[in-house]
Order: C-alpha cells, then structure tokens, then sequence
C-alpha cells in the first residue's frame, strides 16, 4: 500500500520537511516573569522534533506585547540565547522550527503591562472575559488606542523581534494574525473603528497588517516568512461583519508577497469547522503559496485532505501535547495518549516533558497489526 502523502517529505520554500504534519503553535505558560525560557523548553521541544515543522508557542515581541503570565519572549538578549538551545536541540534531531511573533493588543491586562500601563488596541473596545494573569484571572479592561503616531514603533518592534528570531538559529518565522489579537484586531470592523486610513474600508483595516508583514519580510525575506489567519473563529471576542470579503481581500494581498505559507485555522478554533460564515479553505484557491490547514484534524482527515490537494500541510495542537511523537503513532494508526488538561497553562515539567513515547517494542508491534 502506498504511503499517504501526509508522511512523505515536502519542500517548503527553502526549507525540506520531512513530512507534512506541523506542530501548532501551543500556549504552555512556563516562562519566567521576565519571559525567558528554561531548560525545560529545550526537552519539550526536541522531543516534537519528529514533526515535519515545529510553529513555537505564540512568543511576545515586546514587553507591551505580553498578553499572558509566563509567556516566552523574543526581544532580549537572554531570550535570544533560550530559543538557540531550542532550535540546536530541534536541528540536532533533524526537525524544523519557526517561532511565531505575537502581539496581543487588547487582550492583556495592567498587571502584565511594563509599569501598570493600559493594553493597546486599534481602538478603546472592552473584549469580553478575563486576563490570565500571574495573580489569577482578572476582568479585561478597556485598552488604549494606538496613536498613528505610534505605529511605527509597533511595526519596528516586530522588526526587533524578527531580528533577534534569526540570531535564535530559526527556520523561518510565523506572523500571528489571528484569534483576536492585535493584527487581527485591526482586520476586523468589530475591534477597528477608526476614522483614519488605517480605519473603515477593508483596504484601510489592512493597511498596519501589511506593514508589519512587509517590514518582517524585510528582515527574514517572504519564504521564510508564513502568517496565521482565523477568518471565522470567535476566540477573544473578534468577529466581523463581512469576513468572506474582508480576509479574501487580505489574502490576496498576502499572496502578492510570496510568503513561505498561509496558515489558516478552518472554522471556529476547537469547535465547527464547517460554519455559514465561509468555507475557509477556499482560500487556498486564493493564494498561490503553500497553505495550511488546522482545527480538529484526525488522521483520516489529514490523509483525505492531503491525498486530494485540499491542502498541502495539515496543522495540529493539542495533540502534540500527550503525544510528543506523535507522527509515529499517526503514521502506524497507534493509540494516541490524552493529555492532563490540569496541566496545560503553567506549571513545571509534570504534563509538559513527562508524557512518553511509543517504546521500539510497541512500533514493532502496530507496524505488525
């Protein structure tokens, strides 16, 4: 029987995967205060390396940009020398990594803020919920919205990240542009009412996410450079009126630059897949690079959808939590193990490099059955 293209090698820009499972970006929460890394990383990490891609946990690009306690950052230097162990740790064993770059705009909170400042927004809307602070979870507040003049700032902060990402030793990078946070925040006529050219029309509401793409591509050049988009998701209170329209257009301006891949989570994360809004994975049909496809993949949907040429990565998460060798198991059709949901945000190495993989006898015995 042939093997499903979804565990055979793909040529990704530059880059050689050795299959086209990709680990997703996963929010673990076990950073220090200050944001950087601890040896503990560098176990988790090499452990996944079997993933054809490894997309980092959401890491902060500044320290306005922190939206959740003990989440890693990429603007020290301390930070810096962290992600090289991490991706040394990842290359030694043969795998890929990105990081992805993140800001959370408005969903963070005063206490996460240098000095108690307000969270920052395209505009002054409260989100619903509450903030994952070290003291606890607390009701959001209203942000702040950005001056025009500050948004040069903002974009050179992604600019610092994306440098200090390349000393790190990584593959490529990751833009964040999805589930409610600042660039999808400015996307959407929901969280964006501006009044400026950087408010109102789609073109307008584009305008600063294109920047911060342009200037990342400056720095890492568009093929290793890749964006993550949720046209229809929900998470963090975004939603917008017309998102067929508004993230179409957005992907086609995507698409001009040649990046490394459009990473698009299909649906509403970790529910429907399939909601009126739009089918997301048209898209694909939009962008003329390499698109990725996550939510709720199984392994008969990720070999279906790769078999047809739906989509040409399949992206999966929580997953790669119990089960850090995880393309195996997918590979021999084993069990997979559930992860302790009790340990997912913060916490030490219990739930994050405990969880064991397959043993030579057990592989022996799945490829068997």
């Amino acid at each position: 029987m042939a093997t499903p293209k979804l565990f055979e090698p793909f040529t990704l820009g530059p880059i050689t995967l050795s299959n086209r499972i990709v680990m997703a970006p996963l929010t673990r929460s076990r950073a220090t205060s200050e944001g950087n890394l601890l040896d503990r990383h560098v176990e988790y990490y090499r452990q996944r390396a079997s993933a054809g891609l490894i997309i980092t946990e959401a890491t902060n690009i500044s320290p306005e940009g922190r939206g959740y306690a003990w989440t890693p950052g990429i603007f020290t230097d301390e930070q810096v020398a962290g992600w090289k162990k991490v991706t040394d740790a990842v290359h030694e064993e043969g795998g890929k990594i990105v990081i992805q770059l993140w800001h959370v705009g408005r969903i963070s909170h005063p206490d996460l803020q240098p000095g108690g400042a307000l969270p920052v927004a395209p505009s002054a809307i409260l989100p619903k919920g509450k903030a994952f602070t070290e003291a606890g979870f607390k009701d959001n507040v209203t942000p702040r919205a950005l001056e025009k003049s500050e948004l040069p700032r903002v974009v050179a902060d992604y600019v610092h990240a994306a440098e200090c990402a390349k000393r790190a030793g990584f593959d490529g990078v990751e833009i964040h542009s999805a589930n409610g946070y600042l660039l999808d925040q400015f996307l959407s006529d929901h969280t964006n009412t501006r009044t400026d050219e950087y408010g109102g029309s789609v073109e307008n509401r584009m305008r600063f996410p294109l920047e911060v793409v342009d200037a990342v591509v400056g720095v890492w050049g568009a093929d290793r450079t890749g964006i993550r988009i949720s046209p229809v998701s929900a998470a963090n209170d975004i939603v917008d009126s017309n998102p067929k329209e508004t993230f179409t257009a957005y992907t086609k301006e995507l698409s001009k630059r040649g990046l490394m891949y459009l990473h698009a989570i299909e649906g509403a994360t970790r529910g429907d897949r399939d909601p009126n809004a739009f089918q997301v994975w048209a898209l694909k049909d939009v962008f003329s690079g390499v698109y990725m496809g996550n939510n709720n993949y199984t392994r008969d949907l990720a070999i279906e959808r790769v078999d047809k040429g739906l989509v040409d990565l399949v992206c999966i998460g929580r997953p790669f939590i119990a089960n850090p060798d995880l393309v195996a198991r997918l590979e021999l059709n084993a069990p997979l193990a559930e992860g302790d949901e009790s340990t997912y945000y913060g916490g030490d190495e219990k739930g994050f490099t405990d969880y064991p993989a397959l043993t030579p006898e057990e592989r022996l015995r799945y490829a068997a059955a």
